[in-house]
């Protein structure tokens, strides 16, 4: 039996709404990123097009940065656990709407494109609700970044699990079964959220007006370089290097001549290497360089890129999908670890719309430019331009941050 004691990687378990949290989210993690894969599997399915992968991510992604800014202005003025039954209900619907209209058999992709949008509009209000939340969650403060390391590593079994389960289930049973599974994993959120035993929140005293909060947040990240600079880096981040995964049905489907079980394994492949970085995550003292990390993991994943790029077979990929797994989680677990770290307690909604804004903004952006790119160049060598672009940012981005207190 693991002990959640004081040092080891499981700790904030002794915590009982954070256990809670972290049963309902794993369930529903799962659903999550088998709907996903099954999006990107119907899409290019359909339309053999690279383009239209990048679509698809785009539809759903660049809602939550429209409105991730009034996301977090929500997420600092009402009670985070309302919101998020509300949002995970608007989520359970959606996937719901999905598996009505696949099983019909009569459906065309831009119908599918709508319920992404429709489902970025939710996250926009989820994510920045959902990751303050944690600090709500544990009660002794020392527990914090491993629940943080936790939170990666749950999302990061998931993106094993699910899309490896939903390769399966395509070839089966159809995507319209995905979707229903993820569908019913909703509930298992809903359930621990309703379980949980928190304190009454006490809504801030003085409400301000929406442009007043928004500016706030932002002569905050002026006052606070360290995590403006790390915000950039997720944006530069988002918009060249993270995109990757846009091109993985094509390296499935075109480069390896597989099909939807192949996808599920690459994908699985990505999740399993996620694991062990979110595991060696949660391990880390509360001392631990996590800068150092930052920027190192960034340069694995730019060679674990380049060396996926020249793959011509399935077996030759898998061991490059492990490592960009790996590699690709730890510079977005440390940035959010960082910035939990460092913000202000009244001003943690705010900066996360911010992160969410830069990531969610820059995602969807760079889906296109991939789908594209790869439409125009190959899917191969856009991926390799793509793992050169993460060695030059690692180069640049580690000397702002040395300076940078």
């Amino acid at each position: 039996m693991i002990q959640a004691g004081k040092g080891n990687a499981f700790r904030a378990f002794r915590n009982r709404n954070y256990a809670l949290f972290f049963c309902g989210q794993s369930i529903s993690q799962i659903g999550t990123w088998m709907q996903r894969t099954a999006v990107s599997w119907v899409v290019y399915s359909v339309t053999h097009s690279a383009y239209m992968l990048g679509l698809a991510v785009f539809m759903q992604q660049f809602p939550s940065f429209l409105f991730s800014l009034p996301g977090g202005i929500v997420s600092d003025r009402y009670s985070r656990r309302k919101i998020l039954i509300i949002t995970q209900a608007a989520s359970l619907i959606q996937s719901l709407m999905l598996a009505i209209l696949t099983f019909s058999g009569h459906y065309e992709v831009w119908q599918i494109l709508a319920l992404s949008v429709v489902l970025g509009i939710v996250n926009a209000f989820d994510t920045p609700a959902r990751q303050p939340m944690v600090h709500e969650l544990v009660n002794n403060k020392e527990d914090i970044t491993n629940a943080l390391a936790l939170n990666s590593a749950m999302v990061n079994i998931a993106r094993l699990i699910g899309p490896a389960v939903s390769g399966i289930v395509l070839q089966a049973y159809g995507a319209y079964t995905c979707f229903a599974l993820n569908a019913l994993s909703f509930l298992a959120v809903i359930g621990s959220l309703l379980l949980m035993q928190l304190p009454a929140f006490v809504a801030p005293v003085e409400k301000k007006d929406a442009l007043t909060e928004l500016s706030e947040g932002f002569v905050y990240l002026r006052q606070t370089p360290k995590i403006g600079i790390i915000i950039l880096l997720v944006m530069c981040m988002g918009l060249l290097v993270l995109p990757y995964d846009t091109l993985m049905p094509v390296f499935a489907k075109v480069i390896f001549q597989g099909n939807a079980r192949t996808f599920g394994y690459i994908a699985a492949a990505v999740g399993a290497g996620s694991i062990v970085g979110s595991l060696f995550l949660a391990s880390l003292k509360k001392s631990a360089h996590l800068t150092g990390i930052l920027i190192g993991s960034t340069v694995v994943l730019g060679l674990g890129l380049i060396g996926f790029s020249r793959c011509t077979s399935f077996y030759m990929g898998i061991p490059f999908a492990v490592v960009i797994g790996l590699a690709s989680l730890l510079p977005m677990t440390a940035s959010i670890t960082i910035i939990q770290v460092e913000a202000a307690a009244q001003m943690r909604g705010r900066v996360m719309s911010y992160v969410a804004m830069a990531y969610f903004g820059m995602l969807p952006l760079g889906s296109l430019l991939a789908g594209t790119a790869s439409q125009r160049i190959s899917a191969p060598l856009t991926m390799l331009v793509q793992g050169g672009i993460a060695l030059v940012i690692a180069f640049i981005f580690s000397n702002y941050l040395k300076t940078t207190k």
